[in-house]
């Protein structure tokens, strides 16, 4: 049996990131799974976002947790399906208010483990990094263009380890943004159902 592929598709707020899984959903139907971004499920069903560090941290780890969690219960529940998750296990290390090893010791995992788990990752630059509208209909987003800025970079820097990495530049159209990510998913899709 072929290995079941996993995408992850990242970036900073505002990138366009669920418009374009939406349209991912609608484009390739039951090709794809689309695994939910676990801090939304989190935060949509009450936890409290907190400035605490050690509250930050929980919830950093909760999230983890979830992340995997969900990837699996999507890889049991679509077997044939190539996984696409509204962003991956490492995305908490730019929300971890500590250092690098500090987040690894925490989640009990290395960097070489968590970015080994995915087949590839599409990132979406945040509109913020150009100095354009980041306001979403996700009602759990809070960041400021400023902290979505940020948090792009930091994303980047972690993401862009990964040997497939596809970088979609918010500079471009957001049209053009969506449909080269398409292509990059369809690309991995043929890419796996090769001899």
């Amino acid at each position: 049996m072929k290995k079941q592929l996993k995408v992850v598709v990242t970036g900073g707020p505002g990138g366009g990131k669920t418009t374009a899984l939406d349209l991912f959903r609608r484009e390739l139907g039951n090709k794809i799974a689309v695994v939910p971004e676990a801090a939304t499920v989190l935060f949509s069903g009450g936890i409290p976002r907190s400035d605490n560090e050690q509250m930050v941290k929980i919830i950093q780890k909760t999230i983890f947790q979830l992340q995997k969690n969900l990837e699996e219960i999507h890889k049991k529940q679509f077997p044939d399906r190539l996984l696409v998750c509204d962003r991956g296990s490492l995305d908490g290390l730019a929300y971890w208010p500590g250092t690098e090893s500090d987040f690894f010791k925490g989640i009990n995992s290395t960097f070489e483990h968590e970015i080994a788990r995915y087949d590839a990752v599409i990132f979406f630059e945040s509109a913020a990094i150009t100095g354009h509208d980041i306001s979403s209909n996700n009602p759990v987003r809070n960041e400021s263009s400023d902290q979505a800025a940020e948090l792009d970079v930091k994303l980047q820097k972690i993401w862009s380890r990964h040997p497939h990495f596809y970088f979609v530049g918010s500079s471009e159209s957001f049209v053009r943004k969506i449909m080269f990510g398409i292509m990059t998913i369809e690309n991995v899709i043929n890419m796996h159902r090769r001899p």
